[in-house]
């Protein structure tokens, strides 16, 4: 069995909304992951395959769809749970219709309803901001999210993403095996 790993890295916020922290473990019973926060994430996405063609498992050029789906969907945007209250008050819970719904698993405002056609374009950037998911975007929610999203798009090669490892800071990570 071979083995490759490549790294991407992106900037981005959230808010986990419904943590209770246990005093016992934490040192206190205030969850400071409720606030808006940023972070420097990194990903690691590792690749196993037991054959070699010309002499590599998979290109690891052929990993830019990665980088390309981070650059445009992730990297300096806020990944905010559609269900959580905080989307009310943003005003980002809108009617279905509003939405463009990508086929990984995630929302953005659809900018073009005609809806939004007369609003200024400060308005326009703030919703292009938020990535609105149907989950709380824990480390380990993005991380087996990742893993999804690549592992459907090398369906169809005969590669299996062995993992994703996603450090949401340089000291805390996640990963899931598949």
């Amino acid at each position: 069995m071979w083995k490759i790993t490549k790294e991407f890295h992106f900037e981005y916020g959230h808010r986990v909304w419904n943590q209770d922290l246990v005093e016992e473990f934490s040192g206190c019973s205030i969850n400071s992951c409720r606030h808006l926060h940023g972070h420097s994430g990194k990903i690691l996405v590792t690749l196993e395959g037991e054959e070699l063609k010309n002499g590599m498992i998979f290109d690891f050029k052929n990993l830019d769809f990665i980088k390309k789906f981070i650059d445009e969907s992730l990297d300096h945007k806020f990944i905010l749970d559609i269900n959580d209250p905080m989307c009310d008050l943003l005003s980002l819970k809108l009617n279905q219709d509003y939405y463009y719904i990508r086929k990984q698993g995630y929302k953005i405002i659809n900018l073009d309803n005609p809806v939004y056609s007369g609003i200024p374009d400060i308005y326009k950037e703030y919703y292009a901001s938020f990535v609105l998911v149907d989950f709380v975007p824990t480390s380990e929610n993005i991380c087996k999210w990742l893993y999804d999203i690549i592992q459907n798009r090398l369906k169809d090669t005969g590669i299996k993403v062995y993992s994703v490892k996603f450090y949401e800071t340089v000291k805390s990570s996640s990963e899931y095996i598949g």
